[in-house]
């Protein structure tokens, strides 16, 4: 029997984490390892408990959820982290990725979503909705000045892997990507590991967001 996955609760509203509480109490596979309302509490009570995921709030009072993002992520054996949001927090999310999450829920959605996506996390992959990453990447191009770095961390890619990364950023899955280039699934997939390990990246968020930063998405 695999074990249990243990979530660490962040929110500062006791009744979200109340109703995630009870959600999970009749999910064999999800255990509540603990609650904090706090960033400050979330950083404290993930190193005690060393929770396998951690759902996280990004608007907090005191330390946010963005800045406890990145302190809970640092470091080898860390625990994953989806930041809680809605649907107007898009800068805060895009933050929070940028600190190390490894995604993100919108609170209204539905609730075997939710659970999904702690599983999903919980097993080394990143949620990262193909719509959703469009809308981010788009929000954030679209603004004047963006912050942009053109060369960072490319210099051993290939024009191949380039081309990958591109629609990466742009939401594709890996099926998506195979199609577009005309390549199999396990080849646009290899292509999307080795961008991991030479852009010391640990998820496709990270992807994602490097495409943006370098200019290569939207």
């Amino acid at each position: 029997m695999n074990p249990r996955i243990r979530v660490l609760l962040v929110d500062d509203q006791p009744l979200v984490r109340a109703g995630l509480r009870v959600l999970m109490a009749d999910t064999p596979d999800l255990e509540v390892a603990g609650e904090a309302g706090t960033g400050t509490e979330a950083v404290a009570r993930a190193r005690d408990l060393r929770p396998d995921v951690v759902v996280m709030d990004v608007r907090m009072p005191g330390m946010d959820g963005i800045e406890a993002t990145r302190i809970v992520t640092a470091g080898p054996g860390a625990p994953r982290v989806l930041v809680l949001t809605t649907f107007d927090d898009d800068e805060y999310v895009y933050g929070a990725l940028r600190s190390g999450a490894s995604g993100f829920l919108v609170k209204d959605m539905a609730l075997d979503d939710i659970l999904a996506a702690i599983r999903v996390v919980a097993a080394g992959d990143a949620l990262i909705a193909p719509g959703v990453t469009r809308r981010l990447i788009e929000e954030f191009a679209a603004r004047p000045d963006p912050v942009r770095r053109p060369s960072r961390g490319l210099d051993g890619v290939t024009d191949r892997e380039r081309e990958v990364l591109t629609l990466v950023g742009r939401g594709l899955s890996n099926g998506e990507i195979a199609e577009r280039l005309h390549i199999s699934t396990a080849t646009a997939k290899a292509h999307v590991a080795r961008l991991f390990s030479k852009l010391d990246a640990r998820d496709r968020v990270q992807l994602v967001i490097l495409a943006y930063e370098t200019g290569l998405a939207p």
